[in-house]
């Protein structure tokens, strides 16, 4: 079986260096998404419009199924705002002081996240190839569930071997690809 990770085209949230999580934009442009994909026999996808357009543009013979446990965290307070909109707001210096290990004010919590999207994934495999577009956040709580943790804010990844599967994940960066395999 062959796992494909991939975050989802921008928004204008992104452009604007937002905390966007369950607010549901529309993709600025598609312009990022051009390129070669690996194939899949099936396409699973956080239910929220920045995923399934990207699904539908990469993958437009394939069927999308959603998964809700996939979406990406609820920023509570923080939702839809800016470092420049936080950045005199004493909850979010505290949770920077944190270095995001406080749970997000009338938010999600970080584990209870990452627990959501383990739980998705688990629960979206099956012996067919799936390209899984969805959220960064809900990647790096889904590969930090499978391979690592946290050590002093930083992402410490140890890579298993696993015998039946092949992980590939596609970042999408500006008007590139960036693509790694890790397996």
């Amino acid at each position: 079986m062959k796992i494909i990770l991939i975050r989802h085209g921008m928004t204008e949230g992104n452009l604007k260096r937002r905390y966007i999580g369950t607010t549901d934009e529309d993709l600025i442009n598609t312009d990022c998404l051009k390129g070669d994909y690996p194939k899949c026999e099936r396409v699973v996808a956080s239910p929220l419009k920045r995923c399934i357009q990207t699904a539908e543009y990469i993958y437009p013979n394939v069927d999308i199924e959603i998964c809700d446990k996939l979406k990406e965290c609820d920023f509570g307070d923080f939702e839809n705002k800016s470092y420049e909109d936080l950045k005199d707001n004493p909850d979010y210096q505290k949770w920077l002081d944190s270095k995001g290990e406080l749970p997000f004010p009338n938010g999600e919590t970080h584990e209870d996240f990452k627990n959501r999207c383990k739980d998705g994934f688990f629960e979206s495999l099956t012996e067919r190839d799936t390209a899984f577009v969805i959220h960064g956040g809900s990647i790096m709580a889904i590969m930090q569930k499978l391979f690592g943790k946290r050590e002093n804010g930083q992402m410490k990844f140890k890579f298993l071997k696993m015998h039946q599967y092949s992980i590939k994940m596609v970042q999408l960066i500006g008007q590139r690809q960036r693509r790694e395999d890790i397996s």
